[in-house]
């Protein structure tokens, strides 16, 4: 993992960024590996370094990295993020055809599909949502676009 960081800031400062990208896959990589083990090995070097409340704490450390890993890749993966969203966009489509349309009919999932693009975008807010609601869809919209400003700096970003 160290050796990864190494190799990543070097191809950083000759300008070489896509050395980098690969740099930061691996180190990416090792990182998740040391936080597994470091929670659930059988390792004496893992035993005795964690022990107790340290290997409960390394264990919410590599839960936090495996649901950034699946939301957005970890800064690293435009298609994550794109699945993410759709996702998003589905989970919204239910929540807005189960608590404020018919569920029973089809044709109220379909117009929430349809509709949810719009509402997550902040073009249309319907009147029926509470204001909560529509303020964790901000929310979520603010998050969303910096994690896609996030990737698309690092990626395309040259000396």
């Amino acid at each position: 993992m160290k050796f990864a960081r190494t190799l990543r800031v070097n191809f950083q400062q000759l300008g070489d960024s896509e050395s980098a990208n690969k740099a930061i896959k691996v180190e990416l990589d090792a990182t998740e590996i040391h936080l597994k083990k470091s929670w659930h090995s059988n390792e004496s070097y893992y035993r005795n370094k964690y022990r107790s409340w340290k290997r409960t704490g390394k264990f919410f450390e590599w839960l936090k990295f495996k649901i950034l890993d699946f939301i957005w890749g970890n800064g690293e993966n435009t298609y994550k993020l794109i699945r993410s969203m759709l996702l998003l966009l589905i989970g919204m489509a239910l929540i807005d055809a189960l608590n404020f349309k018919d569920p029973t009919k089809i044709n109220s999932y379909s117009d929430a599909i349809l509709k949810m693009p719009g509402v997550f975008l902040g073009v249309t807010s319907p009147a029926y949502y509470p204001s909560w609601y529509l303020a964790i869809i901000f929310f979520t919209r603010l998050v969303a676009m910096g994690f896609f400003m996030s990737i698309i700096i690092k990626r395309f970003n040259r000396r």
